[in-house]
């Protein structure tokens, strides 16, 4: 079974697996100043998502999109679920993140390999072309499955979601996804510029970062929006 947005020990809190510990305490501390350009673009996008829970079911569904579904969407679906649940207990959001592409073709192995170093235990389910993974986070939470796949396709939201555009591709080529209730613009460089270079790894694990980063200031400003309107 793969994650549906709800802890199996249906009590909220999340036992984070051990081998998080290094990452969770290293996102848990940048904060991203004032006069950075990104936090004005997150701001905006806690408010955005904050609202869309407000006429959506709960947990909410957001789906993250970028051309190929095989780096930065997953990625970012990852980190997006961990944050979430980080914050859940503190009056947090709580959502279901998926991912999708314009078109299909596979999780890039070079994704999966930044997730392993980062302390995520993935498994390849399937193999062949386009592998399943099973991507755990947490002791009593199920496992998310990893895999390339148009950000429509069966299984996929199709009304009520949030839908992140990852990469200027994407966000060119669908001014307009279906059955969103907010669209929000949040790109990101494309590792792939650093394949089969001797500093592959290190992009990757930068990249994994960056949006691990934001992710978590992200999904706290809207903990902190909710608490402060209460």
């Amino acid at each position: 079974m793969a994650y549906d947005g709800t802890s199996a020990s249906g009590s909220g809190s999340v036992q984070w697996i051990e081998t998080l510990d290094d990452l969770l305490g290293r996102l848990q501390q940048p904060w991203i100043p004032e006069d950075d350009g990104r936090r004005a673009i997150l701001e905006a996008a806690a408010r955005s998502l904050s609202n869309a829970a407000d006429d959506a079911c709960v947990p909410l569904p957001v789906t993250f999109i970028c051309t190929h579904n095989s780096r930065r969407s997953h990625l970012a679906q990852v980190m997006a679920q961990v944050a979430a649940d980080f914050f859940k207990d503190d009056g947090g959001l709580p959502i279901t993140a998926f991912s999708g592409g314009t078109e299909a073709t596979a999780c890039n192995p070079r994704t999966v390999r930044a997730l392993r170093r980062a302390g995520f235990p993935v498994v390849d389910m399937s193999g062949g072309d386009n592998p399943v993974y099973l991507l755990q986070y947490a002791e009593n939470v199920l496992p998310m499955n990893l895999f390339s796949k148009v950000f429509d396709r069966a299984g996929n939201p199709v009304e009520k979601h949030v839908a992140v555009m990852t990469c200027d591709r994407a966000d060119a080529d669908c001014p307009v996804v279906p059955g969103a209730t907010a669209r929000i613009s949040l790109p990101y460089v494309d590792p792939k510029a650093a394949d089969d270079t001797p500093e592959e790894a290190s992009v990757y694990d930068q990249r994994l970062h960056e949006i691990g980063r934001e992710m978590f200031f992200l999904f706290r400003r809207i903990a902190e929006m909710r608490q402060a309107a209460r």
